[in-house]
């Protein structure tokens, strides 16, 4: 038999307090003795986190350049589209003013040929 003796409550308890009490001992030197495969487990840890931490730091940094780059293309878009935009309102107002233009002198042409028609008429009635 392996376990001969009964254990009782009391038994158990204290079996249990002396476990955690060799637990925190066990960890009390392992923090205070320093051990050199935890340090070199700590600086590979610190190497590690610096590299990740500098890996994000350069994709933080690239997609803010791309971000950039994306707002001025945007931007060069929007300009070229506003005065293509301007261009084709000012070559509508262009085209209306000539248009206009061609309707007065047309006007103008009409009525000074309707006066001369006018003028002969009256010239040959005196």
């Amino acid at each position: 038999m392996r376990n001969s003796r009964n254990n009782e409550f009391a038994d158990r308890r204290s079996a249990a307090a002396d476990a955690k009490a060799a637990l925190l001992n066990a960890y009390r030197t392992a923090i205070t003795e320093p051990d050199p495969s935890r340090l070199a487990r700590q600086a590979e840890r610190v190497t590690l986190a610096e590299a990740r931490d500098a890996r994000r730091a350069e994709r933080d940094r690239l997609k803010l350049e791309e971000r950039t780059r994306r707002e001025v293309e945007a931007a060069k878009e929007q300009a070229a589209t506003e005065a293509a935009a301007a261009a084709e309102t000012e070559a509508r107002k262009t085209a209306e003013n000539e248009r206009i233009a061609r309707v007065v002198e047309d006007e103008a042409a009409r009525k000074a040929e309707r006066d001369r028609r006018y003028a002969n008429r009256k010239a040959r009635q005196a």
